[in-house]
């Protein structure tokens, strides 16, 4: 029905009868391949224990607030990571403390710091639910990223007939994808993304590359796909759903079989301007009384300049990666090879470019306008790429 295939989804699990009714909400996402985490608040596991939620989820349960496995504070990493957040049940005492600001467990906590869409599912007794206080505390949630999902009439457990049943997780469900497709401003585009190195083979044992990661690429394949696209990652470096090449003209050729459909095309690879002539079909052997070999190099194909030339409707961005006159040389590449924008970044520094985890970049346009993107991860430079060469609003 749906593929939630790269999308995180964290529930957050408080301490009500119906805690027991989230087991099957977690199967359901994991059917469409999500990715689910949870947290439980202590009171929780009074109704449903945490190795049935880790079996379901296929993930660790998150309960403590203070246990942290590695150097990031637990609340912040697992805000950082979560592309939408659901709390069901959603106790009064948790949606008071949601409305007050009060962060006294993890689950608290993690609200507190997240900043996209948090579904609330209410389940309470009907009194409770009819309380002013709890009404007012809804009221100020919904007017902040809170979406609350109405509880249902009913039969309750502590015996009561009223309002205050859990909604039904089909409803929960729906909601929180809706929520997760809303938010995607290139749904129903197509991109191309190419990563890592060319490989270019001397023998069958060595060959000429260079120091590409891939990880650049990477980010902007994952902030496509969670701005809606679907996308068509092209890769020397194996990766999630990556079609694999070796060699440019391997990868010139799959670049140009899926050209034609595409919105835009991300030429992030690094890829070698020369390749051996003759390559050997075995190994060369080293000769003691020879102290030089020669390879003779010819040029690879120029796989930007080849589709821009073509004239595809597609936005051509290329990569410029460059160890000296960073601004001279991406002037002078715009220019030569005719895409709409270039983003070049300085490999001769140790703390961005190559393999490393962060980047500085500048977005060079056709147009002459230049923009620096300051240096961070490449994740959020993939991101700050997409929001200015698409105008798009992302929080």
């Amino acid at each position: 029905m749906y593929n939630l295939r790269g999308k995180t989804i964290l529930i957050g699990i408080t301490g009500g009868i119906a805690a027991y009714k989230i087991c099957e909400l977690i199967r359901m996402f994991k059917r469409q391949n999500a990715n689910v985490k949870v947290i439980a608040t202590p009171n929780a596991l009074n109704f449903i224990t945490k190795l049935t939620l880790q079996n379901l989820s296929q993930n660790d349960v998150a309960v403590e607030e203070f246990d942290v496995k590695d150097y990031k504070p637990e609340h912040i990493s697992l805000a950082d990571e979560a592309d939408i957040f659901v709390i069901a049940p959603a106790t009064a005492n948790t949606i008071s403390k949601l409305a007050n600001g009060i962060c006294d467990n993890l689950l608290t906590s993690v609200a507190c710091a997240y900043k996209k869409t948090i579904i609330l599912a209410p389940a309470m007794n009907c009194n409770m639910w009819g309380n002013k206080i709890i009404q007012e505390n809804l009221t100020k949630l919904s007017g902040l990223n809170y979406q609350i999902l109405q509880p249902e009439s009913g039969f309750l457990a502590c015996g009561y007939d009223g309002k205050g049943r859990l909604c039904s997780l089909d409803k929960i469900f729906d909601a929180t994808v809706n929520s997760l497709f809303a938010s995607q401003p290139l749904k129903g585009k197509k991109i191309l993304i190419t990563a890592g190195g060319t490989i270019e083979d001397i023998d069958p044992v060595r060959y000429i590359s260079n120091y590409s990661s891939g990880k650049m690429g990477f980010a902007l394949a994952k902030t496509a796909r969670e701005l809606g696209a679907e996308v068509t990652l092209i890769s020397t470096v194996a990766h999630d759903n990556a079609i694999i090449v070796k060699s440019a003209i391997e990868m010139q050729n799959e670049v140009l079989k899926h050209l034609e459909t595409q919105d835009a095309v991300f030429m992030a690879a690094a890829v070698a301007d020369f390749r051996v002539k003759n390559t050997a079909e075995q190994k060369i052997k080293k000769i003691d009384d020879t102290e030089e070999i020669t390879l003779t190099l010819v040029k690879n194909p120029d796989i930007l300049k080849t589709i821009c030339d073509l004239h595809p409707t597609a936005k051509i961005i290329g990569f410029c990666a460059e160890s000296e006159n960073l601004l001279e040389n991406a002037h002078s590449k715009i220019q030569r090879k005719g895409c709409d924008y270039l983003i070049a970044n300085d490999i001769s520094r140790k703390d961005i470019g190559f393999g490393a985890d962060e980047n500085e970049v500048h977005i060079l346009s056709a147009d002459g306008k230049i923009e620096k993107i300051e240096k961070a991860s490449k994740e959020i430079i993939a991101k700050e790429i997409f929001k200015r060469i698409w105008s798009i609003n992302m929080n």
